[in-house]
């Protein structure tokens, strides 16, 4: 019979989905929250809950900065966009060596699971699986080309681009997949289109309208919101877009997502703070938006007693941290990789 592990951490943690500051020992048995107990007195450390990264195309690492100008449709449209001719002519080991230090990089900043659009049919989603082997960091794969059928669900691209969408929603619904879609990242006009598949998520919707949004929220769909690829593909230059304040104002959910490693990195430490800064949003919502997002995969990411032990553990006294009034806002405009201790990104 294999032994269960069973370790305590204590410290100042920030609980359930309030993020409520409370000294606790947080009891870990088999992967498992087994116990969250007050601990007055205990060490100055921090625990956190561990980020989700809702929207990434990991594959353009092998594309990484490189120096190329063009609009959104040349650089990244499929089928015949820049990255998508990189993608076709990298050899699969290289391919695979590159998604795969990119999932190193996510777990080094904290985060424990992702939402990859995975391009190249069922021998791009083999490829991220083989990258992901191994790793404290679970994919949520949306294939696409015929992925679909061997991945987590359907990473559409705007309806605008593919042909057979009714086709691709319908199957994946009936093997009970889930059902993305790119909408409103250049203009509003493919989300009504996209809303009508009901899908389990929307990337983007950068430019959505307020009767969009007001759809959206009443069907209870959550946006994955790019912030830094949508400044740097030029599809927005206004802190009104996306409409994240407009999105919180009606009571909608939010996640983070940083989309192409091509011009972004995998990294929502950076990805929260440049979101805190330009879009002034408020620091709590930003951290759930960080979080919540593994609700992608069926989990809700908090910590809390009888969930997967996913988290951070930080060390405040490495910097200038240890100063902060306010623990979320320090967390979402100012952490980086050198401050956490330990990552608990224990996956079963």
């Amino acid at each position: 019979m294999q032994e269960v592990t069973s370790y305590v951490v204590t410290g100042r943690a920030l609980l359930g989905e309030d993020l409520l500051e409370e000294d606790v020992s947080i009891t870990v048995s088999g992967g498992i929250i087994t116990a969250i107990e007050p601990s007055p007195g205990t060490p100055d450390r921090w625990i956190v809950p561990a980020f989700f990264n809702a929207h990434t195309h990991l594959g353009d690492t092998v594309a990484m900065d490189l120096p190329a100008r063009g609009s959104l449709a040349e650089l990244v449209k499929p089928p015949n966009g820049l990255k998508h001719r990189i993608l076709a002519a990298t050899p699969r080991a290289e391919l695979v060596r590159g998604m795969r230090s990119s999932i190193i990089a996510m777990i080094a900043t904290g985060t424990a699971g992702f939402a990859d659009f995975r391009e190249g049919g069922a021998a791009g989603v083999a490829a991220l699986r083989e990258a992901a082997a191994g790793l404290d960091c679970r994919p949520v794969i949306l294939g696409r080309e015929g992925g679909e059928q061997v991945s987590d669900g359907a990473g559409i691209s705007s309806v605008h681009d593919v042909a057979n969408a009714e086709e691709i929603v319908r199957e994946a619904r009936l093997a009970g997949r889930l059902v993305a879609f790119h909408a409103g990242e250049k203009n509003p006009d493919d989300i009504d289109e996209a809303l009508a598949f009901e899908p389990d998520l929307l990337v983007h919707c950068t430019h959505a309208t307020d009767a969009q949004l007001r759809q959206i929220v009443d069907m209870a769909i959550p946006i994955a919101i790019c912030p830094r690829s949508n400044w740097l593909l030029g599809v927005t230059t206004s802190p009104a877009h996306p409409p994240i304040a407009r999105i919180l104002e009606l009571g909608g959910r939010f996640y983070l997502g940083t989309d192409n490693v091509m011009i972004v990195q995998p990294n929502l430490l950076q990805e929260m703070s440049f979101t805190a800064t330009v879009y002034r949003a408020p620091p709590d919502e930003v951290l759930r938006a960080a979080i919540s997002g593994a609700g992608i995969a069926g989990r809700p990411g908090y910590l809390e007693a009888g969930r997967e032990a996913h988290f951070l553990v930080i060390n405040p006294a490495k910097g200038n941290i240890s100063f902060s009034k306010d623990i979320p806002a320090t967390i979402v405009k100012r952490l980086d990789s050198s401050s956490i201790g330990q990552n608990v990104l224990t996956l079963q």
